[in-house]
Parts: structure tokens; C-alpha cells; sequence
């Protein structure tokens, strides 16, 4: 073979590959375009599952507050009626006793005054351990909703740094390859023109 078919060989393989190099550019920024926009609609969906899932454990903190409520409500009610029922039928005890107790001594008198008194104290001493045990579960409760909170708070926090780690390294690597190929394709043309200069 002689000088002239390579050196015209030479520059029809050099005329291929810059031919085809602005394709493989193009390509390689259409799949750059593809990654950058396949990662933001997986930080969107992610954004939107995690205002879903605060809402949605929202809703269900302010309905479980809400039960609670209902049920001190309801419990301090039941309450108040038995001590009403129960301080009515004192009085009435109370005003019969005295109705008929007219006659007697002083000493019978304070007697009862002594036994109302510890009654309404054994009352009140009840009324308030129950009242005390209501917040008690209610602090708990509470506790473990917000122990909940931040589970789910913390593992989808988690699961969102690593997809955009796992996007973060998918996009260097095909940056790199993408690199890697132009800077083979610049060395083997510069070797191409090198040797054109050397046989000119």
C-alpha cells in the first residue's frame, strides 16, 4: 500500500469519527437531559408522598386528640353526676337524720359533721386519682404518637438521601463514561493528525 492510499485512508477513518462525534455529543446530552429530568420527578413524587404521609398522620393526631377529649369529657361528666347523686342522697340522708335527731345532744351532731366531712374527702381524693390517671394516659398517649412521628419522619428522611445518593452516583457514572469516550475519541484523532504530519 502505498503513501497516498493511507494517507487517504487515514482521512476517510478521521472524516468517520468526526461524522459520527457531534451524533454520540448529541446522544450523550439527550441522555444527560433524560437522567436530569427522571431525577426530578423522583424528588417531586418523593416530596409528594411525604406531604401525604404528614397530612394523612395530621388528620389521624388531631382525630385521636379529639377521641381523648371526648373521652374526658365524657368520663368527667360521669363524674360529676355520680357526685351529684351522691352528695343529693347525703343531703337527704343528712336532712332526715337531723329531722330526727332534733332532740338529741351536740355530740351526735358534730358526729355527723365528722362523717360528711370524710366522705366528701374520700370523694374528692377518688375524683382527682381518676382525673390524675386521665392525664397520665393522655401524656402517654401523646408520647407515643410523637415517638411515631418521628419514626416515620426519620426513615422517610432515610429513604430520600438514599435515592438521591443512588441518583447522584448513576449520573457521575454515565458523566464519566461520557467523558472517558470523548477524551479516547480527542486522543485517537490527535494520533491520526500526528501521523498525517509525520508521512506529510
Amino acid at each position: 500500500m502505498t503513501t497516498e492510499e493511507r494517507l487517504y485512508k487515514l482521512e476517510g477513518i478521521v472524516e468517520g469519527v468526526m461524522a459520527t462525534l457531534p451524533e454520540r455529543i448529541t446522544s450523550l446530552e439527550n441522555r444527560m437531559d433524560l437522567l436530569r429530568q427522571e431525577l426530578k420527578g423522583d424528588i417531586a413524587g418523593l416530596r409528594q408522598e411525604f406531604k401525604g404521609e404528614m397530612a394523612a398522620l395530621r388528620q389521624e393526631f388531631k382525630g385521636e386528640m379529639a377521641a381523648l377529649r371526648q373521652e374526658l369529657k365524657a368520663e368527667t361528666a360521669a363524674l360529676e353526676g355520680r357526685l351529684g347523686e351522691q352528695m343529693a342522697s347525703l343531703r337527704q340522708e343528712l336532712k332526715a337524720e337531723m329531722a330526727a335527731l332534733e332532740g338529741r345532744l351536740g355530740e351526735q351532731m358534730a358526729s355527723l359533721r365528722q362523717e360528711f366531712k370524710a366522705e366528701t374527702a374520700a370523694l374528692e381524693g377518688r375524683l382527682g386519682e381518676q382525673m390524675a390517671s386521665l392525664r397520665q394516659e393522655l401524656k402517654a398517649e401523646m408520647g407515643s404518637l410523637e415517638g411515631r412521628l418521628g419514626e416515620q419522619m426519620a426513615s422517610l428522611r432515610q429513604e430520600l438521601k438514599g435515592d438521591m445518593a443512588s441518583l447522584r452516583q448513576e449520573l457521575k457514572a454515565d458523566i464519566n463514561t461520557a467523558l472517558n469516550r470523548l477524551m479516547l475519541y480527542f486522543s485517537a484523532l490527535a494520533v491520526l493528525l500526528a501521523l498525517l504530519a509525520l508521512w506529510r
